[in-house]
C-alpha cells in the first residue's frame, strides 16, 4: 500500500520561532530573578554605612535570612556583624511579623 503525499507539508519555522520567543523570555526572567537573589546578598558592601551600621538593604538581608529560617549566628557571621546586633534584628523581625511581615525593598 503506497501513502498519500500530504496535501499540506509540516513547516517547522512557525513553531521553532515560537520556541526560540518563549526560551528568550524566560531567560529574560530567570535575569530579573538571579538580580533580586545577589541584591539580598549578605557580603554585598552596601549592606552597611561607612561607619558600619547595617543599611535598609542590610536589615532587610537579616530579615530574608531570617525568612529562610538561619539561625542568628548564622546570620551575624555571614553579615559580619555582632551576635548581639544579630539577635537585636532577630527580635524586630519577629515584632515585624517573622516569615509573613511586608518585606522593605522589593
Amino acid at each position: 500500500m503506497t501513502e498519500k503525499p500530504h496535501a499540506h507539508p509540516f513547516d517547522p519555522k512557525p513553531v521553532l520561532d515560537l520556541i526560540a520567543s518563549i526560551e528568550a523570555d524566560l531567560q529574560r526572567l530567570k535575569g530579573l530573578v538571579e538580580q533580586q537573589v545577589e541584591k539580598f546578598d549578605p557580603a554585598n558592601p552596601h549592606n552597611k554605612t561607612p561607619d558600619g551600621k547595617l543599611t535598609e538593604e542590610g536589615v532587610e538581608c537579616c530579615y530574608r535570612m531570617f525568612d529562610d529560617g538561619k539561625s542568628r549566628y548564622s546570620v551575624a557571621q555571614q553579615m559580619k556583624i555582632s551576635f548581639a546586633a544579630a539577635t537585636h534584628r532577630f527580635n524586630a523581625w519577629r515584632k515585624a511579623g517573622g516569615a509573613r511581615r511586608k518585606t522593605l525593598l522589593g
